[in-house]
């Protein structure tokens, strides 16, 4: 199907549920190439808003220099996150995805000085450490994507006093997960990394696929590096 018809709900759920929690690393990769194409339209018609949401909280706190602010982009994906933080003041923008075809799409749209393919999670980030006055990640911390441990990687990145912005689903099946990414953070506290700055539960965080009648909730996570 061509990208330029009309997606439907049904459709994007199909797509988004056909990718299995137990995939290898290269079977999400080979998911995602394919998904890129539709990706976008897919989760505006789940009503998905993990990046709108990381761009307002960034928005919200951040008080310094937006044009020459660095933000890295992890799990960027096609480039949502940067488009809603363009919006909002932000200019230099690297990004960091492992799947080829979400990174075409993210060239494309002309926001990254910045492509970095790798597979987060596997090895550590291909960044200089204290580098970035924003980290944002969202939409990857899940079970079935990432160990928690991962956010150290996007704590290194931060420069002292930069923000880390992450985002979670909170559904059922996430909760555990959530609660040992929660755990994390803290020991991460509780070791002087960095300091919870702001943490916001959102309760219409996308449709549920499987009731489209209700939602799901998820978090967004702001820490600051000290």
């Amino acid at each position: 199907m061509s990208s330029a018809e009309p997606r439907t709900f049904e459709m994007a759920k199909d797509t988004i549920l056909s990718m299995r929690n137990d995939a290898t690393t290269e079977e999400r990769m080979q998911y995602y190439d394919q998904w890129a194409q539709t990706y976008e339209q897919d989760l505006s018609l789940v009503e998905y808003c993990a990046h709108s949401q990381a761009a307002a909280k960034v928005s919200a706190h951040y008080s310094g220099d937006r044009q020459a602010a660095k933000v890295l982009d992890v799990a960027c994906g096609t480039g949502m996150v940067a488009k809603m933080m363009k919006k909002e003041g932000f200019q230099q923008f690297v990004g960091v995805d492992g799947s080829e075809g979400m990174l075409h799409h993210a060239r494309q749209s002309g926001l990254y000085q910045e492509l970095k393919k790798t597979l987060i999670g596997d090895r550590p980030l291909p960044v200089k450490s204290d580098e970035y006055d924003v980290v944002v990640i969202t939409g990857t911390l899940s079970a079935s994507h990432l160990p928690p441990k991962v956010i150290r990687e996007l704590c290194r990145a931060a420069k002292p006093g930069g923000f880390v912005c992450m985002t979670a689903k909170g559904d059922r099946e996430n909760l555990d997960y959530k609660m040992d990414l929660e755990c994390e953070m803290k020991k991460m506290v509780d070791e002087g990394q960095w300091r919870r700055y702001d943490v916001t539960d959102v309760t219409l965080w996308q449709r549920d696929l499987i009731d489209d009648q209700e939602y799901m909730a998820g978090c967004v996570y702001l820490f600051q590096k000290l």
